[in-house]
């Protein structure tokens, strides 16, 4: 029963943490090389309200784009996380990396047109903010099984109880011989 519960709940946290890290590297990508907080700083009250739109609408194309074109790259990482239980914070933050920097540059624009995110600055930094998040919902706990290569100290937790040592003491005087 405990395994089919775990199961159920890794069909849950990996796409709640492939869609936090989405949603970490948009948010990376929309206000660090987009600039869309700048869309708020008109000093008309209806430039503001258009800027609030737009940011919007904005937001919502690249949350979509970043959803549809990036399962594909991270899946690769996702999986061999899950399948030998890698729980390693630096994994999934290189693994978020890999893929943003792999996604950039397979889905790039070949036509002129602009691409969601150019600056390779901002490429790596929401690899890694989306990396750190995929860890923080899913990946701490990554694998449906234990892992097989665990610390020492996870082993000690493990293992049984050490034997009792026999008493090797002299008997005392008081007390006949055996």
């Amino acid at each position: 029963m405990d395994n089919l519960v775990r199961l159920l709940l890794r069909f849950v946290l990996v796409p709640l943490g492939y869609f936090a890290s989405v949603i970490a590297g948009a948010c990376v990508i929309l206000i660090g090389e987009w600039r869309i907080g700048s869309l708020f700083t008109a000093a008309d009250p209806g430039d503001r309200a258009l800027g609030f739109i737009v940011a919007i609408v904005t937001t919502v194309v690249v949350l979509f784009m970043l959803l549809m074109l990036m399962w594909l790259v991270a899946a690769v990482g996702i999986l061999f996380s899950e399948a030998f239980a890698i729980r390693s914070w630096m994994f999934h933050v290189a693994n978020g990396v890999v893929s943003a920097w792999i996604g950039a540059q397979l889905f790039a624009p070949t036509d002129g047109a602009t691409a969601v995110a150019g600056d390779p600055f901002y490429v790596v930094a929401a690899g890694l903010a989306g990396g750190l998040a995929y860890w923080l919902v899913a990946g701490s706990t990554a694998g449906f099984f234990k892992p097989i290569l665990r610390s020492p100290a996870e082993r000690a937790g493990a293992l049984p109880p050490p034997p009792r040592q026999p008493d090797l003491s002299p008997p005392s005087p008081e007390s006949p011989p055996r």
